[in-house]
């Protein structure tokens, strides 16, 4: 057997980025936002209403600037929410609304709109995937559903759902795929069809995810503790898959999990993991920081054999 390369380090958390520029928000007297470096220079003028917390002075945190809020003067547009800038102040796009906010980074990407249409960007802002279509969920497992000719079911009620159209599956490239005549154990199920299993990975990257694999049983276990739908010793497993890979301003491996129907597993930080780019260092992702993986793991054990202490009728039982 191969011997695995991954050392897990209880060092320091580090940050999800390389060292940029330092920037900050900034209020007006008007109490509209914008950016400008440590030594004072505006790199995006105070133009923005917006409507999270956001303090004077507050720094600028990732790879892009995001704006949570209208451009004053500017009328809002259907489906869009916030404004995304390159940290030298060049505008890149308008996220989807999403939840009263803006979307959020599924398997390493996030919507976007464009003249009424939808695609997506990376965390560094650049779009990958046309915004061609009237709707396109989010990413799992490697596929996004879209349509052509729907819209959002009028209603007055606050949870809408999309009606008409035209649907089909993309892959994480924008590529349109059919689905299979005759299914794989690895096949993708959507909507009652299957799709071939969309990932591909070199040996450095099959030597990462053989380190999450081989722990399978235990963190299966802690996932499933509070889990109250009994399941088999089949289904009590978990998927590893890279979902992005080392790029400008993220040098890691983005390792996410998937339950047993190959669903994400719900949260943007619980079981998602990032990799050094040499293979050798698997770290947690706890919201906003990264823990060494031996740490984060004694955490959730710990929290997991709590909670069945706390509720011994759980039928999906740590052993």
């Amino acid at each position: 057997m191969k011997k695995i390369l991954l050392t897990i380090l209880l060092a320091p958390i580090i940050t999800l980025s390389q060292e940029k520029e330092a920037l900050q928000y900034f209020k007006s007297k008007d109490s509209l936002v914008g950016v400008k470096n440590k030594a004072g220079k505006i790199i995006i003028p105070a133009q923005f209403r917006v409507y999270s917390d956001l303090k004077d002075g507050e720094p600028v945190k990732g790879e892009t600037i995001y704006f949570d809020g209208e451009k004053k003067g500017e009328q809002r547009q259907k489906n869009e929410w916030g404004y995304v800038y390159d940290r030298k102040g060049n505008f890149l796009y308008r996220p989807f609304l999403y939840d009263n906010g803006a979307d959020y980074f599924s398997e390493g990407l996030r919507r976007l709109v464009k003249n009424g249409k939808i695609g997506f960007a990376d965390r560094n802002g650049k779009t990958i995937i046309a915004a061609e279509h009237d709707f396109v969920s989010p990413f799992n497992y490697g596929y996004a559903s879209f349509c052509d000719g729907c819209d959002w079911e009028k209603t007055e009620d606050e949870h809408k759902s999309i009606v008409g159209g035209t649907w089909g599956i993309m892959n994480a490239k924008g590529e349109v795929v059919q689905p299979v005549s005759q299914k794989s154990e690895k096949d993708v199920e959507i909507d009652g069809e299957y799709y071939p299993y969309p990932f591909s990975y070199n040996e450095k990257e099959k030597d990462i995810l053989q380190f999450f694999n081989q722990q399978n049983k235990k963190l299966s276990d802690i996932y499933y503790v509070n889990l109250y739908n009994k399941l088999s010793e089949n289904e009590k497993k978990l998927y590893f898959e890279i979902v992005e890979r080392p790029k400008e301003n993220f040098p890691f491996y983005q390792v996410n999990t998937y339950d047993y129907r190959k669903e994400d597993t719900g949260s943007d930080y619980r079981f998602k993991f990032t990799v050094s780019e040499d293979g050798k260092t698997v770290y947690a992702v706890d919201y906003d920081e990264k823990l060494p993986f031996e740490k984060w793991l004694k955490k959730e054990t710990k929290a997991a054999e709590k909670f069945q202490k706390e509720h011994p009728d759980n039928p999906n039982k740590i052993k």
